[in-house]
């Protein structure tokens, strides 16, 4: 099997501080199931640090953001980016793109340490990312490009070890780099990764080969369980799973058995949900503390919820009806009452598996930046709730009035909510505890509740600067951790009960693996025999695609447009219309002012050579 582990390998890598800025790893690997580095990794380092020196020299100053981002730079120039692809040289040239994005980490870690010069080293960072950029979308060869650039794992050298291997596509999701990942050859990655055309090796999970038959045009060689793997139809499953279960849940809470029982509507929602949080404790347990994250708690939340029903449920199912028929009614109005709190969590849950549609996906970007953003409000509002509560509590202690405690509590809470009470607070201490509260409600309502606008504001802005950048980001994320499945067997929740159950309790710790793989195939293919039925006529139809687009010299995902239909019946060259649209153009590799500086040098040089003809004597 190929499992998650640990999120960084060995402990000591985990506990040196020069990893703290990749303690937010979103795609952990254990190291004893990847791959090794292709090249050696001081190798890969030298190179790295060849690199490094070069933006150090190239921006050795403050410069605005903007002249680096520029498409027609005057700091990252054509020159620029050669030199960079040759810092690995002919043997170590397919890890410079790698070596960029290490690059990168290196500097965003300066800018923390050295906080005086942090503008200096996020603007090299952002250079680091610009020159990865402009490599991978001026390489021509798409099969280099894929393996050798951009899935090839590679390793460096630190703390006198060699680190866990890693490939570009997934150190750009960890670090979070846009740029790279908005560039058209890293997009091409994950669309062909999503589609299944490239694919883990099954004897060695860190490598990525191609799927062979992407254009076979037969139906059967396509209709294969292996092809689960594809986080296309991974996502698909998931998706009718979350609409499966969300008609479940619709149907039982719609319907109260009087008489507590459990139907069997809800026996089969109690037990996906059982599928759900074995999956969440297996991937709990095989990544670590690390994976846990903002749905992960939402999820949990929910789990929790319905497991209580559960519980409360079955224990009211232990009293008799006849002799303790009123507590039995409690018990099963408290569980139906946790059931149906449920129902808001349980549709928003669905969003979770549409973020691959474009509209979902952008929002719940925003969403999560928010929540994010919201932490720092949150971390204000607790200490200015805390500090207020003592002083209302200390002059409740003086009034000696035990009982009021609860009013205090739901009218500071009121307040948070922005519908103040001041009535109670009129012979409540008078006058300090009425000017407490009038102080308290202006603090929330005026100040903290402004500043939880205006990060809500910003997050916003920033998120919908960059909106698709941030999608593709999304979505390569989603796609890695697809691809880098917990197991080879794709048993997606709750079908993971049936491979807990009746697969690895009573097969695996006594059958041989070629057998055990076998047996796997055929449970996948009787589970998802519906699916693969689709998928295997729709593969085979594009295979028709791959041929047709193969036989014209094309890319197996190129598609032809209308716009390029004519396209082998129109010669600009021969009418003239060519030669004519390079006069009119302008030039938009550099600035319009500098342009004109050159021409006017230009004409200067011309006229001092002019006035060299006519003056010989001068000249001599």
């Amino acid at each position: 099997m190929v499992k998650w582990g640990q999120l960084f390998g060995s402990s000591r890598e985990r506990d040196s501080p020069h990893l703290r800025d990749e303690m937010r790893r979103l795609l952990p690997a254990h190291s004893s199931d990847l791959s090794p580095s292709a090249f050696p990794a001081k190798e890969v380092t030298k190179v790295a640090l060849r690199l490094k020196y070069q933006i150090e020299e190239v921006i050795p100053i403050e410069l605005p953001e903007e002249k680096i981002t520029a498409a027609n730079s005057g700091i990252i120039t054509k020159q620029v980016v050669k030199t960079a692809k040759e810092a690995g040289g002919t043997e170590y040239a397919a890890a410079v793109v790698y070596c960029l994005l290490v690059c990168k980490r290196w500097f965003k870690r300066q800018a923390f340490l050295e906080l005086w010069d942090a503008d200096l080293h996020n603007v090299r960072a952002v250079a680091c990312e610009i020159i990865a950029k402009r490599i991978i979308e001026g390489e021509e060869n798409t099969e280099y490009l894929l393996k050798e650039v951009l899935l090839q794992r590679y390793s460096v050298w630190r703390d006198g070890e060699e680190t866990s291997s890693a490939n570009v596509i997934e150190r750009a999701v960890d670090l979070h780099a846009l740029t790279v990942i908005g560039s058209s050859g890293y997009q091409k990655c994950i669309k062909y990764l999503w589609r299944g055309w490239i694919h883990q090796d099954d004897k060695n999970a860190g490598n990525f080969v191609f799927y062979s038959e992407r254009d076979n045009i037969s139906y059967w060689a396509h209709l294969n369980p292996d092809r689960m793997r594809c986080p296309l139809y991974q996502n698909t499953v998931q998706i009718s799973i979350s609409l499966i279960y969300l008609g479940m849940y619709t149907g039982a809470v719609n319907t109260i058995n009087e008489d507590g029982d459990l139907d069997v509507v809800e026996g089969i929602l109690y037990l996906m949900t059982f599928g759900f949080i074995c999956d969440e404790v297996a991937k709990f347990w095989k990544v670590g503390f690390f994976y846990f994250g903002f749905w992960n708690a939402f999820n949990n939340v929910l789990y929790a919820l319905l497991t209580a029903s559960f519980v409360i449920r079955i224990i009211a199912l232990a009293h008799s009806p006849d002799e303790d028929d009123e507590r039995r009614r409690e018990l099963n109005k408290l569980g139906y009452h946790i059931f149906a709190v449920a129902a808001p969590m349980v549709w928003s849950r669905l969003l979770l598996y549409l973020d691959t549609f474009r509209f979902f996906g952008a929002m719940l970007v925003i969403v999560k930046v928010m929540m994010r953003e919201s932490l720092i409000f949150f971390a204000l509002l607790i200490v200015v709730c805390v500090g207020f509560l003592q002083a209302f509590i200390g002059l409740n202690q003086v009034e000696g009035n035990s009982s009021i405690t609860s009013f205090i509590i739901t009218a500071m809470a009121n307040s948070v909510m922005q519908s103040p009470e001041f009535d109670g607070f009129d012979d409540y201490a008078h006058p300090f505890g009425l000017i407490l509260y009038y102080i308290f409600t202006f603090v929330v309502m005026v100040i903290l509740l402004n500043i939880l606008i205006a990060l809500y504001n910003s997050a916003y802005e920033d998120i919908t600067e960059n909106a698709i950048d941030e999608y593709m980001a999304m979505f390569a994320q989603k796609t890695m951790q697809f691809t880098r499945a917990p197991d080879e067997n794709v048993f997606i929740a709750p079908f993971n009960l049936i491979e807990l159950f009746f697969l690895i309790i009573p097969f695996e710790w006594w059958m041989d693996s070629h057998r055990y793989e076998r047996l796997n195939n055929y449970v996948m293919g009787v589970i998802y025999s519906p699916l693969l039925l689709i998928t295997a006529a729709f593969e085979a139809r594009e295979a028709h695609s791959v041929r047709d687009n193969r036989k014209r010299g094309e890319e197996d995902d190129d598609t032809v447009e209308e716009w390029e239909e004519l396209d082998s019946e129109i010669d600009f060259s021969a009418d003239g219309w060519d030669e004519k649209v390079r006069k009119s153009k302008p030039i938009v590799e550099v600035d319009a002012d500098v342009v004109e500086i050159r021409e006017l040098k230009g004409e200067v040089e011309e006229l001092k050579r002019m006035i060299r003809a006519l003056s010989p004597e001068a000249e001599s």
